[in-house]
């Protein structure tokens, strides 16, 4: 191939939380680049997963779920998305086979007007879930929703046309010269990427309002040098003390399990032994107080 047929560009994915936008790009990118829960807005800032093809290369920008905002946290999550639609050459609607269009892809596919200069594609996901007759069903219903430049059926857990979505989206970007070098699958950094996995863990089994109270930060991360152990301190944040209460658990029950499964991810992801250190911590009501939100990285 010569070097003026190479494409490279930027991609990012939309639609209703628990449509799989995370787990899509983690199944494109080959590896565990973007946190998955069943919460919504487990997303909270645009993460860049880079998948290497032989004709080009594609930068997924996984960003958080479009919603309307209750907080100021929630605001400053939709400008994370406006920022980055504004940017993209392309950008990929998630609709799940498996559920009727309802009023918020609507909302979305509305949205998706104030960005021209992207390319649209619907991705409608979750093929595996459900019968071919259904799927062909949802194909129609989403083909008469705009004048899309693909329609892709997918389905990340089973592998189903991942490939085919990847070939048919380098098609759509621009010739470039490739933008990170091969070995790079992301730009996250380790400790924003261990943080992540410290609240993932953490949001497993909650429920209500706590998902969204939850934050994270590192205070030290520390290599033994009697040993090759790197020894992690990281603080749970949540907004009232009843809150707190649940995270820890009986006897301290919960905290453990979620450090037991942080650490297996954190272990997983460096590739050596951990240990972690877990405190929960308390600031009141973090996500309407903008000092606050700034202190804990948004």
């Amino acid at each position: 191939m010569t070097e003026n047929q190479y494409r490279a560009g930027f991609v990012s994915f939309v639609g209703r939380p628990n449509v799989g936008k995370s787990t899509l790009t983690n199944a494109l990118v080959g590896e565990k680049v973007a946190i998955t829960s069943s919460k919504p807005q487990t997303t909270r800032r645009a993460i860049r997963g880079i998948v290497h093809r032989e004709v080009g290369q594609l930068i997924v920008v996984d960003t958080p779920g479009m919603h309307r905002p209750r907080t100021l946290l929630g605001e400053r999550l939709n400008s994370v998305v406006q920022d980055t639609l504004a940017e993209v050459d392309v950008i990929g609607f998630c609709i799940p086979a498996n559920e009727k269009l309802g009023p918020g892809d609507k909302f979305i596919n509305e949205q998706l007007d104030a960005f021209p200069r992207a390319k649209k594609v619907a991705i409608v996901t979750k093929v595996d879930a459900t019968s071919r007759p259904q799927v062909a069903e949802q194909l129609q219903a989403v083909a008469a929703l705009r004048d899309w430049d693909e329609i892709i059926p997918v389905s990340s857990l089973a592998g189903i046309q991942l490939d085919v979505l990847s070939d048919e989206l380098i098609k759509l970007m621009p010739r470039s010269e490739p933008l990170y070098p091969v070995e790079i699958t992301t730009d996250e950094g380790t400790e924003d990427r261990i943080s992540e996995l410290i609240r993932e863990a953490a949001l497993e089994g909650v429920q209500d309002e706590l998902p969204h109270s939850i934050a994270i930060t590192i205070d030290d991360t520390i290599e033994r040098e009697d040993k090759d152990l790197l020894e992690i301190y990281a603080n749970l944040w949540v907004e009232r003390d009843s809150q707190k209460g649940i995270i820890i658990g009986a006897k301290g029950a919960r905290l453990q399990e979620v450090g037991a499964r942080a650490r297996r991810e954190i272990e997983t992801l460096l590739g050596r032994q951990v240990f972690l250190s877990l405190r929960v911590k308390v600031a009141k009501e973090w996500q309407r107080d903008a000092k606050q939100l700034g202190r804990l990285g948004f």
